[in-house]
């Protein structure tokens, strides 16, 4: 081209080459070519010449913005061919048709390559890049030849499968500090503090599973500040998917399974979430049945641990009306009755399985830390190696390889150290299969236990429960619920709903039980009595006088007041007998027998009687049969006293 120039009269040629293997797309800064750009603007250029026009550019925007500053300056383009004059209107269009074309052909190009690697996609047969836990071996995967990358990769499955959602698998790991491999930019494997991003890669990654898969990516339209913007594409419009392509880590089913136990942890509409550490043992689960929403979950209460439904999504979004709202503990209490009925029978078998797997499964922790301390260990020997292959004399390499030979040990000791305190932290635990077998068949109390881990209740429930179905009917105060069991069978549920504190209320037979107490008896007494009976207070408690006061402040009950005169109007039954001189005992067969009226409020308690009942007839009867029948003990002396005072 510059004999060509040379021959055509230029004398003064200059040949640019800083743009060799740099493509005329346009997608790359082309340092030359914008100099020779520059040039022409400026006038100082005569011809540009290139043994192609394509050589100049393969977009529109260059090749006409070159076309155009040429026309301007009078400046000539020539090829290996001809001449062309920009100022001329048909070598303007010349020009403009063979950057059309050349445009065309490099777009052409590029879709000829495309397919011929989507072809090969699709057979399954091309390998770009292998992730961390996989080499590339020809055209398929294979598992990395390390022991250790293959079995921290395994652990991270089963910990995800075990726990239930990536994040405690995640904790799992940070709270035994343990590390996972990553793959870095020179293909070489290192091993880091994991992150969540790294966990969640490897489930979503069909590698793992043994399939072969790609196009899960494509470029999104626009560019961003760090460049071309990425987008995941849904897996129908992947180019291929190939399970049981090559060995994986689980099997594609299992893969798939905690994949989609994964993605129902994001809390939608269509998913519950994922457990959480709350008592309430149906957030995410019910939905209501008037707008078709879930309803939504707060805790009240002094310790914020009593739950409550309610369907307020509409009214906070769009300002729409409440559609329903209900306490949780009822709720939660029917279902949990229901789901231990379901579970109970099968509670035997299952505790004979979780025995044989504690008894075979290994501590993955300890077994973790065992290859670390293997690889510290190769680590150092290696170092070690090197430093006794050097030369003594030379100081400037011996001393650095001394230093990554102390580095080596140190980490090893550091091993070392976190397996001793794990063995001493984790001591040996015997299973009895008579205990398990003693907890299964009472699984309430199992399920009911303060240890019992409510994410665990929760996973149980999920596995059973698909959804449940929540209304309130207004005319029977009742909240009815649809289960949708999985399997495909419903049940529906009719609960009284609750006013507000009806759960923690005192009891209605513990209330009528007080009114009639403190006819005769004060609030101490009153609260021995409740005790004897095993009676409690709304909370659970044990009766204090205090409480009953509480208690009869609350219902308003009056409390007992000795009468002034001496002349009570109820009495107990010692001073009821002694009031009509017969004995306790004949009294109190008269009113069992019902001959005469009194009370009795609790099983355990005073018998009371009125004095106005006890003038009767019908007492007076009861006293002449007791004088006459010689079976019948005689009354005491009404002047005699008793060293003890009596309720009863």
């Amino acid at each position: 081209m510059r004999d060509r120039l040379t021959a055509l009269g230029w004398l003064e040629i200059e040949v640019i080459d800083d743009d060799l293997g740099r493509s005329a797309a346009g997608g790359v800064q082309r340092a030359g070519f914008e100099r020779m750009v520059a040039e022409v603007c400026l006038g100082k250029v005569g011809a540009v010449c290139a043994r192609e026009v394509s050589r100049f550019a393969r977009n529109s925007r260059d090749w006409q913005q070159l076309i155009e500053m040429c026309r301007v300056v009078d400046t000539v383009l020539v090829d290996q061919e001809t001449i062309y004059a920009p100022r001329h209107g048909n070598d303007r269009l010349l020009l403009g048709l063979k950057g059309s074309l050349n445009e065309y052909e490099l777009d052409l190009l590029r879709q000829r390559s495309l397919s011929a690697r989507y072809e090969k996609a699709r057979r399954g047969q091309l390998v770009v890049g292998a992730p961390v836990g996989f080499v590339k071996a020809g055209d398929r995967y294979e598992k990395d030849p390390d022991r250790r990358v293959q079995e921290a990769i395994t652990l991270v499955f089963d910990k995800v499968l075990e726990l239930g959602s990536a994040r405690r698998a995640l904790l799992w790991f940070h709270e035994h500090d343990l590390d996972l491999p990553v793959k870095q930019n020179n293909g070489n494997t290192a091993w880091r503090r994991p992150s969540y991003a790294t966990i969640h890669r490897m489930i979503e990654n069909p590698i793992y599973g043994g399939a072969y898969a790609y196009g899960k990516t494509a470029v999104a339209s626009g560019y961003s500040a760090d460049g071309v913007k990425i987008r995941r594409k849904p897996r129908t419009d992947w180019l291929a998917l190939m399970p049981n392509a090559h060995e994986g880590y689980v099997s594609w089913e299992e893969a798939e399974a905690i994949r989609t136990m994964v993605s129902s942890n994001v809390p939608t509409s269509r998913h519950h979430g994922a457990p959480k550490h709350g008592d309430a043992l149906l957030a995410g689960l019910i939905r209501c049945k008037r707008c078709g929403r879930k309803l939504t979950l707060r805790y009240s209460g002094m310790k914020h641990h009593i739950p409550r439904y309610s369907c307020s999504r509409g009214w906070m979004d769009n300002a729409e009306p409440r559609c329903i709202a209900f306490g949780g503990l009822r709720v939660d209490d029917a279902i949990e009755e229901a789901l231990l009925s379901v579970v109970g029978p099968g509670a035997i078998a299952a505790a004979t399985a979780a025995e044989q797997e504690a008894s075979q499964r290994r501590d993955q922790v300890r077994d973790a830390l065992g290859r670390d301390l293997e690889a510290a260990r190769y680590a150092a020997d290696r170092a070690f190696r090197q430093y006794d292959a050097a030369d003594p004399a030379n100081r400037l390499v011996t001393g650095e390889l001394e230093a990554r030979w102390n580095k080596a040990l140190a980490h090893v000791a550091e091993v070392e150290g976190k397996i001793a305190a794990h063995d001493a932290a984790t001591p040996a635990v015997a299973i009895d299969p008579v205990s398990l077998g003693m907890l299964a068949s009472d699984l309430e109390t199992v399920w009911s236990a303060p240890t019992t881990d409510a994410r665990l209740k929760k996973r149980i429930v999920r596995t059973l429960i698909q959804e449940i179905v929540a209304d309130i009917d207004d005319a029977a105060a009742e909240i009815v619920l649809i289960v949708h069991w999985i399997g495909g069978l419903h049940s529906e549920m009719r609960l009284p709903r609750r006013r507000r504190g009806q759960r923690n209320s005192t009891s209605a037979d513990v209330i009528a039980a007080v009114r009639q107490l403190v006819l005769i008896a004060n609030d101490d007494l009153i609260a021995g009595i409740l005790n004897r009976n095993g009676l409690v207070t709304g909370n659970g408690n044990r009766w204090t006088r205090e409480r009953v006061t509480s208690m009869r402040s609350n219902y308003r009950i009056p409390v007992f007041k000795p009468a002034e005169v001496g002349i009570e109007p109820w009495l107990n039954l010692s001073k009821a007998a002694q009031l009509l001189k017969i004995a306790p005992k004949t009294l109190r067969l008269a009113a069992e027998a019902g001959e005469i009226e009194a009370i009795h409020p609790l099983p355990d308690g005073p018998w009371i009687f009125a004095r106005a009942a006890l003038t009767t007839s019908a007492a007076q009867s009861i006293t002449e049969r007791a004088r006459q029948n010689p079976k019948y003990p005689a009354g005491s002396h009404p002047d005699q006293q008793s060293l003890f005072s009596s309720i009863t």
